[in-house]
């Protein structure tokens, strides 16, 4: 291990200093995106909102890390355990420091931490045009390896103080964002949904067609009017909240508020993030397994909410644990199982933490009959078949490591297609346990 994190430092350190003088080269606009929650959704918004305008290039998949973003720069992907990927990578970001290449205009990076310093100090070299923040909850994901849900605040912001001019995107419904102080020399742009800002949606509805389904709202750009956004195949708030994001970036980069919607129409979100897909029995199947907090599950219940008053449909909602929650963990499973209790007519549990939701949800009043609960998602993913009935609407969501895609692909009435529906279907993830 001691080996593996030597070489892990040198590797980071190599792919760092080239990207720094690629940089220094091509000089780039840059786009940044940070926060606790949305930031994939919101980058691949930007992306799909901007692509058609601007000669872009956006960060692979959810690498938004110490090495994730150096290979963006560089545009070669991660080598992960194979030494002959990372031989070409040094010889192809040789040859781009070396050479005179066709190198993207804007890089669209996202930024995110696990541990204290992630963004701070091993980013801290990137020099923004444009910041984007998600929202930061009062107890965000990854909690545990921080001093307090503020440390956690303060490093998912602190892409703030690279800028010295350009502009800062925030949203407006986040208090905590709200409260955060614009640099002399930038421009402030918000947008929102439950509070007025410079791009925000009115009037969300979900349209539910059998297994398809489509979130619609009305957006107000106080530069450019309204106009009508419809997102197929894709659920919830947090969508909508990356579209508006993106509409403020385009703004920010100089690309019209009506050719950045109708780009839109493209947009259908990362895998597993309130994404819906067709399950077995003619369920509705909305797959949310990248990661989990308790703010995006409530989040995930409230939209399955509105489709059961929409639809008359009956839910299983299916939540593993909450990791990285620390000292937090056992009062925030509790609370997520009594805001299910008021959604799910059956409540699935997978792990040892999750447990706890279902105390939570019988002291909402939820019956015993209605609760199941399974110790991992193999389990879960060899009961749920028999469990769900024809026409279901099924919620899975849970924390990376729980691997709840599992139980998703269990559920699918196509499996077959879930190295490309489904996150985590890579080789390397594949062969874990």
């Amino acid at each position: 291990t001691c080996m593996k994190e030597f070489v892990r430092r040198i590797i980071v350190a190599v792919i760092a200093i080239k990207a720094r003088i690629v940089l220094k080269k091509y000089r780039p606009s840059m786009l940044l995106v940070s926060g606790s929650v949305g930031t994939t959704s919101t980058k691949d918004a930007l992306y799909d909102a901007l692509r058609d305008s601007l000669f872009i290039r956006k960060s692979q998949k959810s690498f938004n890390s110490d090495i994730g973003t150096p290979l963006t720069i560089l545009g070669v992907p991660n080598g992960w355990s194979n030494p002959f990927t990372w031989l070409k990578n040094f010889f192809d970001g040789l040859l781009l420091i070396l050479l005179r290449a066709p190198y993207p205009a804007w890089l669209l990076i996202e930024v995110g931490a696990d541990k204290p310093g992630d963004i701070s100090k091993s980013l801290s070299w990137l020099t923004p045009n444009i910041v984007v923040l998600t929202r930061v909850p009062d107890v965000p994901v990854h909690v545990e390896f921080y001093a307090s849900p503020q440390k956690v605040f303060e490093e998912e912001t602190s892409p703030v103080s690279w800028l010295t001019s350009g502009t800062l995107i925030t949203n407006a419904d986040d208090d905590n964002m709200r409260a955060l102080v614009t640099p002399d020399g930038v421009t402030r742009l918000t947008y929102g949904i439950d509070r007025d800002a410079d791009v925000r949606a009115l009037h969300i509805e979900y349209r539910l067609f059998d297994t398809a389904v489509e979130t619609r709202c009305t957006v107000e750009s106080t530069e450019s009017g309204r106009s009508a956004l419809v997102l197929t195949g894709v659920l919830g708030r947090g969508h909508v909240y990356a579209s508006l994001a993106a509409l403020a970036g385009a703004r920010a980069a100089g690309v019209s508020f009506e050719r950045a919607i109708a780009a839109l129409a493209t947009y259908d979100g990362p895998p597993a993030r309130m994404r819906a897909l067709t399950g077995i029995k003619s369920t509705l199947l909305i797959d949310d397994t990248y990661n989990s907090s308790p703010a995006a599950v409530r989040e995930a219940l409230e939209t399955c909410a509105a489709l059961k008053l929409e639809s008359q449909r009956r839910v299983v909602v299916v939540l593993g644990d909450m990791l990285e929650l620390g000292s937090y963990s056992v009062k925030e499973h509790e609370a997520v199982g009594t805001a299910a209790a008021g959604v799910a007519d059956v409540l699935v549990t997978v792990g040892v933490r999750a447990r706890s939701m279902q105390d939570g949800a019988r002291i909402a009043g939820m019956l015993d009959s209605a609760l199941v609960g399974y110790d991992n998602s193999t389990q879960a993913s060899q009961a749920l078949p028999s469990l769900v009935q024809e026409g279901d609407i099924i919620l899975v969501k849970g924390s990376q490591s729980i691997r709840m895609e599992r139980v998703t692909k269990a559920l699918m009435q196509n499996p077959e297609s879930a190295h490309s529906l489904l996150c985590r279907q890579d080789a390397e993830w594949l062969s874990r346990p």
